[in-house]
């Protein structure tokens, strides 16, 4: 599976490679970007900002570059990529966020400080970088979030 990981000239993108060990993961940013490419991860440069067209150029970048998995992690992302989840999956392109209609609860706000991150995908955790967390589901997280005493918010930069 290739997953695109968007943030990624910031560490917390980086932390992520942990979570994603049997999978080809490409780290993406806005501008220029530093040229590494390994055995299990690459870095990539999804051009200049445009906020306006979040959507339409992850989309594009997606299908270029046959990307099966995305986890957005700028908050200028999330909502746009949410609510065009739908056209990502008719792409076979999975989103790794909640549903645009529950989205708004797991956004963080400056006092939101989580040291652990955990990773769901439908419902099902499949790491965690708290190994005491319970690892049962949680049928509505989909996505990166970061915790603290089961208080869930997105992973985002």
């Amino acid at each position: 599976m290739k997953i695109l990981i968007t943030g990624g000239n910031n560490s917390k993108a980086l932390k992520l490679l942990k979570a994603f060990p049997n999978h080809f993961v490409l780290l993406a940013d806005y501008g220029e970007m530093p040229s590494v490419i390994t055995e299990k991860y690459a870095f990539a440069s999804l051009g200049k900002l445009n906020e306006d067209s979040i959507a339409h150029i992850l989309l594009n970048f997606c299908i270029t570059e046959s990307i099966d998995c995305i986890i957005p992690l700028h908050n200028f992302e999330v909502q746009p990529i949410s609510k065009s989840s739908v056209l990502f999956g008719e792409y076979g392109i999975q989103v790794l966020l909640p549903e645009a209609d529950r989205i708004e609860k797991y956004i963080k706000t400056e006092n939101d400080l989580q040291s652990d991150f955990a990773v769901f995908i439908g419902g099902e955790c499949i790491f965690s970088t708290n190994q005491s967390f319970p690892k049962a589901e949680y049928k509505e997280l989909n996505g990166v979030f970061g915790f603290d005493n089961q208080c869930f918010k997105l992973f985002t930069v």
